[in-house]
């Protein structure tokens, strides 16, 4: 079992991004020898703020090296949310420049001479989506998490030319455990989009493992909004440490190509 870390060291460093461009990483360890899994964290559509910084510390605190790229470092030094609404208005975050930017993150990861060897990723939001197209694009992630990620079934009125391919046309290419974690009442994925997401994952005989959750919609991990439920938040992160534990853990791998389901998760006693 991966241990949990009172000491941690939390900065930021420069890494080397999309087309070698210097970009601010937000960087969170454990205080320990190691080896420690690694794990990459696509922040949200609202940006490089303080809860993505707050989740890379907590993923530290149970024993991983977690680094969360600043995608939106290109638009300047505004606010996350001003930098966001510029990113909404050109369409999107560019997918060849994320692909980039999470690349270089896992290099970055790779280098370190406490990793052992194993680099999961993790998306919230747009993160989410960003998650499942670069589990499908990227070679050396061994786990990934898509957290609500909306828009990974988008329809062709919705492609841009930032992001002219929907991510679930890649599935085919999904080189890792996929788990899920969504919320019944969630407009962007909708329930239906989710289906259809699982529905491309059984045919392609991915091995995946999502979670629905009643009376929860997007983004109920967030401790500091009002979307925020708090028995669907504490089940859903001990279903991303239990799958961690187990893909990235040394000496403990996938455990065959074996399709998954969705589940109805228990968190009803939230409101």
């Amino acid at each position: 079992m991966i241990m949990k870390y009172e000491g941690l060291l939390a900065e930021t460093v420069v890494i080397r991004g999309h087309n070698g461009d210097q970009i601010d990483a937000y960087l969170a360890r454990p205080l320990g020898p190691g080896p420690h899994p690694g794990v990459v964290l696509i922040h949200h559509m609202p940006g490089w703020d303080e809860a993505s910084k707050e989740m890379a510390r907590k993923l530290a605190y149970h024993g991983y090296a977690a680094i969360s790229p600043n995608l939106h470092f290109r638009e300047g030094k505004a606010t996350p949310q001003e930098n966001s609404a510029s990113i909404r208005e050109a369409g999107g975050m560019p997918d060849d420049r994320t692909l980039g930017d999470v690349e270089g993150s896992i290099s970055f990861l790779r280098s370190l001479p406490y990793l052992n060897g194993k680099v999961g990723v993790i998306g919230f939001c747009s993160g989410g989506r960003q998650t499942f197209l670069v589990a499908c694009r990227l070679a050396g992630i061994d786990a990934a998490v898509d957290c609500w990620g909306g828009g990974v079934t988008a329809p062709a009125q919705e492609l841009t030319p930032r992001q002219p391919v929907a991510p679930i046309d890649y599935t085919a290419d999904l080189s890792c455990p996929l788990l899920g974690l969504f919320g019944e009442e969630d407009p962007r994925p909708t329930p239906a989009d989710v289906a259809a997401t699982e529905a491309e994952l059984k045919r392609h005989g991915k091995t995946y493992e999502f979670h629905m959750y009643p009376n929860a919609g997007h983004g109920f991990f967030a401790v500091d909004r009002p979307s925020y439920r708090q028995l669907a938040a504490v089940d859903g992160w001990q279903k991303v440490f239990a799958f961690y534990e187990k893909h990235l853990s040394t000496g403990r791998g996938v455990d065959g190509a074996r399709t998954g389901r969705t589940r109805r998760a228990v968190a009803a006693g939230d409101s």
